[in-house]
């Protein structure tokens, strides 16, 4: 039967918003990680049955299928196809999901999943498109929620409200999410997976830039409220807005040997599930509970977890439903530190939890992510 490994996974460093990747186009820094994974791996780019790509806001310059674009933009053959995949921050994680399952069914013998976005091109709040073509969901959507407009801030918060997750809690979550990132930053940690990007002033990128390193429970204790006048999320305990790509090589185990590839993972488990979109951002608990059943395996038999930091109380809900031990939880930082950019963050997770799981000899890791819209993907990983 065939399987779905991983066989190398890389990353840019995350830029934060309006910084180092700000002028960077999103297929040229997808070409950088496709050219970067091929050449970590001696892959011949015309063996690449497809690459799928996360891309979320798919406005302005990442429009017209960017994944595609990116496979042009790294000089790739002609004969590489693309698909560009939107399930919102789940996007390239989804994209993992959808490369693996092409080469278990044989429809693919190797892929390449990952994602890109470049939110400082997109205005924060602007709508993909204009007037013309309408909003989002639209009316039939707007009257099954009594006129409720989702917003992913105001579900976080209404999360924060029902789980009666404190201000100060959620300020120590994100500052301890900074003091992890920090630690592997200076210990090395990141270093085996992320490929630098030459500036145009020639400066090296290559270390991630939304870190905060001085900050202080005192100085997120002054932050304003984001989304509501009384509330608790604000930009302190809440994911950055940032830049950058990811991109992972799935194949399977024989097709790996045959190329004289040593995998570092096999796709053990990969599921999906809904939840409603007001609170929006509840699914990765649930998806947590159905990628255990599915793989039949209990919460103590993982050994690291990536559960995305969208927003504080997102992950704060998560540990108190799951009662996980919170050292296990993003032991090198999360989103709050490192950023989140939308579309690569999936891939930028899973690069991360591959790397973790190989240097620290952990047998089984699993990643879930909420998603725009009430969503959630849970992948488990188990280390070869």
């Amino acid at each position: 039967m065939r399987d779905a490994v991983i066989v190398d996974a890389v990353r840019t460093a995350v830029g934060k918003r309006n910084g180092a990747l700000a002028q960077q186009h999103a297929a040229s820094l997808s070409g950088h990680v496709l050219n970067a994974l091929a050449q970590r791996t001696g892959l011949d780019p015309a063996s690449v049955d497809d690459v799928v790509w996360g891309c979320v806001d798919q406005a302005g310059m990442q429009t017209g299928s960017v994944g595609r674009a990116g496979v042009l933009a790294a000089g790739w053959p002609e004969s590489v196809p693309s698909v560009t995949v939107d399930r919102q921050c789940g996007s390239s994680q989804q994209a993992v999901h959808q490369a693996a399952a092409g080469v278990i069914s044989g429809q693919y013998d190797i892929a390449v999943a990952g994602g890109v976005e470049i939110m400082s091109a997109v205005p924060l709040g602007a709508p993909v498109f204009d007037g013309r073509f309408g909003e989002p969901f639209g009316p039939k959507v707007w009257e099954r929620y009594d006129g409720i407009r989702f917003d992913q801030g105001v579900g976080a918060q209404l999360i924060a409200d029902e789980y009666r997750i404190t201000r100060a809690e959620m300020d120590a979550f994100g500052l301890e999410s900074h003091v992890r990132a920090t630690a592997a930053i200076d210990e090395g940690r990141f270093a085996g997976q992320i490929t630098p990007v030459v500036l145009p002033d020639g400066t090296v990128f290559d270390t991630d830039q939304g870190v905060r390193r001085t900050s202080t429970l005192e100085a997120l204790a002054g932050l304003k409220p984001a989304f509501r006048e009384d509330g608790s999320i604000t930009a302190g305990n809440a994911s950055q807005i940032s830049d950058g790509a990811a991109a992972l090589l799935v194949t399977t185990s024989d097709i790996a040997a045959a190329n004289g590839w040593t995998p570092v993972a096999r796709i053990h488990t990969a599921v999906l599930v809904g939840v409603d979109p007001v609170t929006m951002l509840k699914g990765p608990i649930p998806a947590t509970a159905k990628a255990l059943a599915k793989a039949g395996l209990a919460l103590d038999d993982i050994g690291v977890f990536e559960i995305n930091e969208a927003f504080a109380s997102v992950t704060l809900a998560w540990l108190r439903e799951t009662g996980t031990d919170p050292a296990l939880l993003n032991p090198l930082g999360g989103a709050i530190a490192l950023g989140h950019p939308l579309g690569a963050s999936g891939a930028r997770l899973m690069t991360t939890l591959v790397h973790h799981m190989r240097d620290a000899g952990i047998r089984y890791g699993l990643q879930s992510m909420c998603e725009g819209g009430g969503m959630a993907n849970a992948t488990i990983l188990e280390l070869l």
